[in-house]
């Protein structure tokens, strides 16, 4: 989920900071939101792979009993 979150983050600043849209308010500026919002992507996409790379590196025991006096 957070590197398809990064992703589209990215492309919606860049789209925002390339002028590809015009946004037509008064209160916010195109080029300030999609630095905004191409930093906000680019952070997403290095903290997802960071916890996947975590995820990666993590061992998994599995202990079995058995029960009986076969041993």
């Amino acid at each position: 989920m957070g590197i398809g979150l990064g992703v589209v983050l990215l492309v919606l600043g860049a789209v925002l900071l390339f002028d590809v849209v015009n946004v037509g308010t008064a209160w916010v500026d195109g080029g300030t939101l999609g630095w905004i919002l191409v930093a906000a992507g680019a952070l997403a996409i290095v903290l997802a792979l960071v916890t996947n790379a975590q995820r990666a590196r993590t061992k998994h025991t599995v202990e079995e009993r058995r029960q009986g006096g076969g041993y």
